[in-house]
Formats: C-alpha cells, sequence, structure tokens
C-alpha cells in the first residue's frame, strides 16, 4: 500500500472529491483526518453527517479516520485540523486542500460579500491549513501539500471573478510553498480537477435532464481524482513538487505555467505610438485566445 504509515488529512472530506480522496488514501494504508464543516455549497449552514460518515466508512473497511468540523477559513480551525491529526494518529504526511465554496455571480454583480466568502475559504483556507502543518513537516524534513486549483482560475469562466481569482492565488501560493520549503523535502503541487460533483451540477442545473453533455459530466465521477492525489502524498512522488496538474475521467494533464513567449527591444525606447505601430502588431499573432475552460478541453470527448 502506497501510504502505509502515513497520515493525511484531507479538507472538505465528507463529500464529492473530498470523499473520494479520504476513502482511497486509506485504502492505501493512511490514517485520514477527514475535516468538513458540512456547509451548504454557498458556505452556509453546518452538519456534522458528512465528515462523520466518511470516517466511520473508512473505519468500518478497517482503515483509521477521524472527523473534524472546523472551517478551513478560521486560522484556529485551520490550527485545529492538523492538531487533530497529530492527537489521533502521531504525525501529519500530507494536507489535501479541497475544501471550496461557490457563490458565482457576473461580474457586474459579484458584491464584496461574495467575492470576500470565496477567497476566505479557496485561497485564505488553503493558506491557513499550510500554515499550520508547516512546522511539523520542517522539523520531520518531509511532508506533501496538494492544493486544488481550477480551470476558472488557470483557464477562464464567466460568472466567477472570485473562484478564479483564488484558484489562481493557490497557483501561486503552492509555487511559493515548494520553493520555499524545497530545502526540507517538502513538496507543494496543485491538481485542477473535471468531476461530476455538487459544484458543476449547480452550474449546469439550467441543462434539461436529457442534454446529451449531460451525460459526459455525470460519467466523469469524484473518484477519478483520487488516485493522483494518492500518489502525490506518497514518497515515491519524493521529486515532484512545483507542479500543475489536471484530471478528465481517465486523463491525466500537466499544465504550463506563463513563460514568456515573445519579446521587442527598442534602443530608443517605446512610445505609446510606437506601440501601437510596431510591438502590438508583431505580438498579436502570439495573443492567447480568450477561451472559456470547456472551449479548453472540448477538441474530444472525456476518455
Amino acid at each position: 500500500m502506497m501510504l502505509a504509515g502515513k497520515v493525511v488529512a484531507v479538507t472538505g472530506g465528507g463529500r464529492g472529491i473530498g470523499r473520494a480522496i479520504a476513502l482511497l488514501c486509506a485504502q492505501e494504508g493512511a490514517a485520514v483526518l477527514v475535516n468538513d464543516p458540512g456547509v451548504a455549497q454557498d458556505g452556509d449552514g453546518s452538519d456534522a453527517g458528512p465528515a462523520e460518515q466518511t470516517a466511520a466508512d473508512i473505519r468500518a473497511a478497517g482503515g483509521q479516520a477521524q472527523a473534524n468540523l472546523a472551517s478551513v477559513a478560521d486560522p484556529a480551525g485551520a490550527q485545529s485540523i492538523v492538531a487533530d491529526a497529530i492527537a489521533a494518529f502521531g504525525r501529519i504526511d500530507a494536507v489535501v486542500n479541497n475544501a471550496g465554496i461557490l457563490r458565482d455571480a457576473i461580474w457586474h454583480k459579484l458584491s464584496h460579500e461574495d467575492w470576500r466568502a470565496v477567497i476566505d475559504v479557496h485561497l485564505h483556507g488553503a493558506f491557513n491549513v499550510a500554515k499550520a502543518a508547516t512546522p511539523h513537516f520542517r522539523e520531520q524534513q518531509s511532508g506533501s501539500f496538494i492544493h486544488f486549483t481550477s480551470g476558472s482560475g488557470l483557464t477562464g469562466n464567466v460568472g466567477q471573478a472570485n473562484y478564479a481569482a483564488a484558484k489562481l492565488g493557490i497557483v501561486g501560493l503552492s509555487q511559493s510553498i515548494a520553493l520555499d520549503m524545497a530545502r526540507y523535502g517538502v513538496r507543494s503541487n496543485c491538481i485542477a480537477p473535471v468531476a461530476f460533483t455538487r459544484m458543476i451540477e449547480n452550474l449546469t442545473r439550467h441543462r434539461a435532464d436529457d442534454d446529451p453533455s449531460m451525460a459526459k459530466f455525470r460519467d466523469m465521477g469524484p473518484e477519478k481524482i483520487a488516485p493522483l492525489v494518492a500518489y502525490l502524498a506518497s514518497d515515491v512522488a519524493a521529486d515532484v513538487t512545483n507542479q500543475v496538474f489536471g484530471v478528465r475521467r481517465n486523463e491525466i494533464f500537466l499544465y504550463s505555467k506563463p513563460r514568456i513567449l515573445r519579446s521587442m527591444a527598442k534602443s530608443e525606447g517605446w512610445t505609446a505610438q510606437s506601440i501601437a505601430d510596431e510591438l502590438m502588431p508583431a505580438l498579436r499573432p502570439d495573443f492567447e485566445r480568450a477561451d472559456l475552460t470547456a472551449q479548453m478541453l472540448q477538441p474530444y470527448d472525456p476518455i
């Protein structure tokens, strides 16, 4: 078993992708701290059931698991996730920053409240839990951070400025952690998942049940994401860090990062007019298209 003897904390582990990750990590031998406050998709409410049920299912299958109901948006709550893992299982080896909410709105209707709520859970939450685990990773000279980003941040999507900003921010956070913590043997990577979860169900709620595209969505289960997480949490992935992966059904992608495509220099310096006359005509053929994530992934059906 690839994770025998490891302790993995999974945020948002009560449902969807997080639950699939928690179950597979346990099957691979890990003791799992299942964090989930059981909120609604927009972050409201609470329910102990999802986290406790996932932990109970792991124990019923012969594994080790404990539930934690804290909010990752609360620094003290994030500390409790790591503290509970160590109290229950003696150590912490991997953190899976999967927790998330959605509050979608077209840009001109996006409220400050909905902006803050999404940033708090996704970006601040990833920071809070990673920060809590870092002293332990540093002391033991090992550890793996696995953060969840999204095509909405990497490529773009309509009506998700808050979510996209948070998810691209997580990529920057992961890259910095990977660089800062490499000397301690600590890794940090991102995964952009494509799977039919309650988030996707909400985004596609306007589609008819007999829409052919819905069958493709429903066939991309959250369990397809879990194997890559289990691998990245294991010692076998000791040399894999500072990367952004994607998973869509039976495909795994490696994403590129922003890099300089073209450059032009002008010895006397640029003016606004020379930029218009010379620079932009030269650069325009290499401009990125304003594609949506779905458009980027549509050249062929999921494999």
